[in-house]
């Protein structure tokens, strides 16, 4: 009994020592126990631990392997089912991604219509994940935007793994700003999608040319190719492509220190004869480069060369007088010291079919240079001049009569060389009747006498943008438009501050009825009087910007009450002090055909105004 019954006297009870006996005072009523407390802890937790170990069971398929668990999630019949299951945990997830197209049972796998995006925080290997569970029974991943957030970023090679085994309809995938990326990521890609057509590799330090090469032995419908800033891609990878993509089009190669003449002369000897838009940009390349070009670019119809500043003039020569490049359309040139009016003429006698050009900060260009061009091309366009100081009024002058009866666009933007033509300058015998297009832009010598010789001399000018002009006045408007013979649609006159009602109604007397297009912000002289012109005399205009002038209330109602029921689509008032909470009514009925509505700036329009046209004018894009 000693065995039995251990107390010492005290309330302690009995716990059943090694028997786990227990006894209650009812199972022995000979026998004196002392009272005892129950175990409500030991009561409470035998319930618990039971279900616990219900659970345990239930969820047992957690614990199965994760070569069982691939088995199974192989053989799901369908993208549904693949979705679904990915959605129960990151493990999950990540063993579908890592199923391939050949391990799969069934075929899922589309025609790549669909297009995903990933930027900054979003960009992860989960998510990628998810895309390459999630896209391949919907149409299948086609195109494919990975914008990274530097250092941040969280896409590393893993996430690239999981597109290429569940992505195999893959047309574009561009990668930015990815410095954990390597070429294991890109070149599982290049083997498992061999439908790819374009791959932009922006800031991806961590890429080698065994990338590249992986790309030039697997991708034989290649057709696109930019590379921007990948400092460890050199010659060889450029070569590889040159070899194994048959099928380019497009290149695109900037600022990738380790490519020089080796690989680029190469590239382009081996594939300009097919290849028909080249990009060289911030590339240490010399003349070699472009003499290869000239004599090989057979197929080249559009170029741009931007700071190359290992090219002389010699190059540029070379590159015109080799005569290659017939097919040569469009040819932009940006900070590139070599580019001389030497080269300029080469250029323009052996690009025959040459279109479209555009010279950017290229400080050795004359007007000299521009007659001679305009001379030798003859199927010229359009031309785009921009921070070219040498060239002066005469070479302006003297490319527009040489020009030939082609040219369509003339674009002059802070061109400091040019001054105002003399007056009593004598007319040349013909026009440029051809000119429907003309750009004057921050050039401060531009004034009066150059708008009314151009006047005379432009008859057909549909589209005119004078931007910044200081010198230019109502008497200069006037001029350039009272020759017109078809029109003027577009009219750009922002930043003229000597600018008045005057040609604003000149311009609505002469032009209304063609008129589509008028800009007059930070014309400080314009006030109401112009939009009663507008309203009066305008028939098509659709797209009216007043920003930063001097009209109010009474010029919006003037427009809301035109006869003509103007079909405004855009307008703009930002910055217009005049305008108040009276407008409101005018603007709603304005609204009914507004599309971009711009309020900005405009203090004494209160916020109560704000909210009732956000609220009534649903459809129209407004920023305030």
């Amino acid at each position: 009994m000693s065995g039995i019954f251990r107390f010492s006297g005290d309330d302690e009870f009995f716990t059943g020592g090694a028997s786990s006996m227990h006894l209650s005072p009812g199972s022995c009523p000979g026998v004196y126990l002392p009272a005892r407390k129950r175990l409500r802890v030991a009561a409470a937790a035998a319930p618990s631990s039971f279900y616990s170990a219900f659970e345990q069971k239930q969820a047992s398929i957690q614990v199965l392997p994760d070569e069982c668990l691939f088995e199974i999630l192989r053989r799901l019949p369908s993208g549904k089912e693949r979705s679904a299951c990915a959605c129960v945990s990151k493990h999950w997830l990540n063993l579908l991604s890592s199923i391939t197209r050949d391990e799969s049972v069934q075929d899922l796998e589309g025609e790549g219509f669909l297009s995903r995006s990933l930027e900054g925080k979003k960009a992860t290997d989960l998510r990628l994940a998810a895309i390459s569970v999630g896209t391949s029974a919907r149409g299948g991943l086609g195109k494919l935007q990975i914008r990274g957030s530097g250092f941040e970023s969280k896409v590393t090679d893993a996430g690239l793994g999981a597109v290429a085994r569940g992505c195999s309809s893959l047309k574009v995938l561009s990668l930015w700003n990815l410095p954990a990326v390597s070429d294991v990521g890109v070149s599982e890609i290049a083997r498992s999608c061999p439908m790819i057509e374009k791959i932009d590799l922006s800031r991806c330090p961590g890429l080698t040319d065994k990338a590249l090469v992986a790309i030039a032995e697997n991708c034989g419908n290649l057709s696109d190719l930019t590379i921007d800033s990948c400092s460890g891609v050199g010659n060889e990878g450029l070569r590889a492509v040159a070899r194994g993509c048959v099928n380019l089009r497009s290149i695109s190669i900037t600022s990738c220190p380790r490519i020089g003449d080796q690989g680029v002369s190469f590239l382009l000897a081996q594939a300009g004869s097919y290849l028909t838009k080249v990009k060289l940009q911030m590339l240490n390349v010399t003349d070699l480069s472009l003499a290869v070009l000239g004599h090989y670019g057979a197929g080249v119809t559009d170029l741009v060369l931007h700071g190359l500043q290992g090219v002389n003039e010699k190059g540029f020569w070379v590159m015109g007088i080799a005569k290659g490049m017939k097919k040569l359309k469009s040819l932009s040139v940006t900070s590139c010291r070599g580019m001389t009016d030497v080269g300029l003429e080469a250029i323009g006698n052996g690009c025959s079919d040459l279109k479209h050009v555009s010279l950017n900060k290229c400080l050795l260009v004359s007007g000299k240079g521009l007659v001679a061009l305009a001379k030798s091309a003859s199927s010229l366009e359009c031309l785009k001049l921009e921070e070219c100081h040498k060239i002066n009024q005469f070479g302006f002058l003297g490319f527009l009569i040489n020009c030939g009866s082609k040219l369509k666009s003339f674009s002059l933007t802070n061109c400091l060389g040019i001054q105002d033509f003399n007056s009593e300058a004598p007319l040349p015998s013909t026009s440029c009747s051809s000119l429907r297009s003309l750009s004057i832009r921050c050039c401060p010598g531009f004034g009066d006498a150059s708008l009314s010789f151009l006047g005379k001399f432009c008859h057909q000018l549909q589209d005119v943008e004078l931007c910044g002009l200081n010198g230019v006045t109502d008497a200069g408007v006037f001029e350039l438009i009272q020759n017109n013979n078809v029109g003027l649609v577009k009219v750009n006159l922002s930043g003229c501050i000597n600018v008045s009602d005057n040609t604003v109604s000149a311009i609505s007397l002469c032009h209304g009825r063609t008129l589509e297009s008028l800009n007059l912000d930070g014309c400080k002289n314009i006030t109401d009087a112009s939009l009663v012109a507008v309203a009066k005399n305008c028939y098509s205009v659709n797209d009216l910007d007043i920003s930063s002038t001097l009209v109010s209330d009474h010029g919006v109602k003037a427009l809301a009450s035109s006869p003509n029921h103007l079909n405004l689509q855009v307008l703009s008032v930002g910055g217009c002090s005049g305008i108040t909470d009276k407008s409101k009514a005018c603007i709603q009925k304005l609204g009914r055909t507004l599309l971009g509505l711009n309020i900005q700036r405009c203090g004494r329009i209160s916020s109560s105004t704000v909210g009732s046209l956000l609220e009534h004018l649903w459809r129209c894009d407004i920023l305030y």
